[in-house]
């Protein structure tokens, strides 16, 4: 409890010393958004059940309202679906308020975006399509219950030191009551190029702390992007499944290519691996671990509005599993 306190301080402290004024003439002001994720896919997998499928697979709406230039407030549901209930289930994604201190300090509370792979999503630049690495194979939620605290250090180096509940958006405080903390350092060397290092924490009770360590490093120009990572999780299943010994690492690179104002094309490579534990004649997720490949074109419509025809295929290190192979066009609508 006494580091969780120390951390707490840690976030809190620049509000004892920064102050900055509000501007009288500002006009407090909202406005809502939406955003959805739709596709048709067709499946070549061997023996697969399910052939294709028209599928609305997130849609996001939501509002912003800034009171003043420094404090301002979002909230966002997150629809997509849920397994274990109904086709699309809503969930409280974000309710954050942020208050920028001053020029190098900013608070952020309450369920906020988490930091951990929303840099790698800029330079990746295709979620509608697919998620990141640390997201799609949960190493990490993309939103958490708790404070986040932004340093910016100088012109090129930023820090976010953060405690949050550590079990996500959909499943608010785990029962032992223990928080993830952690923090990034992201350094950027030009307009172009940014790197970054994350470390976060989460004790469990009868087990070893779960430890997620990321390096990412990304580039992105008028013409060209590309992002490469490598992400390792000890003792843990996934983010917030605690497994003494399991340890989950992966690898991701992805670039994409403007082509001219409309079209744009992209690839993407992850690699998903996992140890032996004890005597094990396997690694834990040998039924998971393997190479998954996508490579696509975007067209953009206009502003808000865009598709993709795309093809990704996982090829995994248990020869008894068929590989998979799927054709997407993926649409994102948004406001």
């Amino acid at each position: 409890m006494k580091k969780y306190l120390i951390a707490l301080n840690l976030l809190l402290l620049p509000l004892m010393s920064f102050s900055q004024e509000s501007s009288t003439d500002f006009l407090a002001s909202g406005q809502p958004h939406f955003k959805v994720f739709w596709n048709y896919n067709y499946d070549f997998t061997e023996n697969v059940t399910k052939v294709s499928a028209f599928e609305v697979s997130r849609v996001y709406l939501g509002y912003k309202y800034s009171f003043n230039e420094n404090i301002s407030a979002k909230i966002t549901y997150d629809i997509g679906k849920n397994d274990a209930g109904s086709s699309h289930t809503a969930f409280l994604k974000i309710a954050q308020l942020d208050w920028k201190i001053n020029s190098v300090f900013k608070l952020s509370l309450g369920m906020i975006a988490a930091k951990q792979f929303n840099d790698q999503e800029r330079i990746w630049g295709y979620r509608y399509i697919y998620k990141t690495l640390q997201d799609e194979y949960k190493f990490g939620s993309s939103a958490d219950l708790g404070v986040n605290a932004e340093l910016k250090i100088s012109d090129n180096l930023t820090s976010n030191i953060f405690i949050v509940n550590g079990e996500g958006h959909k499943d608010i405080q785990g029962d032992d009551g223990n928080h993830r903390f952690g923090a990034n350092l992201i350094y950027k060397l030009n307009s172009n190029i940014i790197t970054k290092v994350y470390y976060d924490t989460h004790a469990v009770i009868d087990s070893k702390a779960i430890i997620n360590v990321g390096l990412f490093a990304g580039y992105k120009s008028d013409k060209f992007s590309f992002g490469a990572e490598y992400n390792k999780m000890q003792n843990g299943e996934t983010f917030k499944d605690a497994k003494e010994n399991h340890d989950l690492i992966g690898l991701s690179f992805y670039g994409s290519y403007l082509l001219d104002d409309k079209f744009e094309i992209f690839v993407r490579y992850d690699k998903l691996s996992s140890n032996t534990v004890e005597e094990g004649l396997t690694n834990w997720n040998y039924e998971n671990d393997g190479d998954f490949n996508l490579i696509g074109i975007e067209y953009k419509a206009l502003k808000g509005v865009k598709f993709s025809l795309n093809t990704r295929m996982f090829s995994y290190n248990n020869s008894d599993i068929s590989n998979s192979s799927l054709v997407y066009i993926n649409a994102e609508f948004k406001l």
